[in-house]
């Protein structure tokens, strides 16, 4: 059972066709497809991919600090890695508080 109108669909927009037309439709007409041989393609130049040559693709060797400047590392806040120079540095970063 339909409750409403069938000019109109639920949300009230209005159809595009008459639901309650008694008008017979005439139907399509049937037309044979055209059959082509090959098939169509664009007239478009082909470009190449560049070719950039080789690559270097060896391991990268570990960074390691081999210095003597910084002592050590601290943490100031949240896991905030901080290098420590001197003595006095690590005694003021310890004594920080929250």
């Amino acid at each position: 059972m339909m409750h409403g109108n069938m000019r109109t669909y639920a949300s009230g927009r209005k159809k595009k066709y008459n639901a309650w037309s008694t008008k017979k439709k005439t139907p399509i007409k049937f037309e044979a497809m055209e059959v082509r041989s090959e098939p169509y393609r664009r007239e478009t130049p082909v470009y190449e991919s560049l070719d950039s040559g080789s690559h270097d693709t060896r391991k990268k060797e570990k960074m390691v600090y081999t210095g003597t400047l910084v002592k050590g590392i601290s943490t100031m806040h949240k896991s905030n890695a901080v290098p420590i120079i001197d003595a006095q540095e690590a005694i003021d970063h310890a004594n920080m508080r929250r």
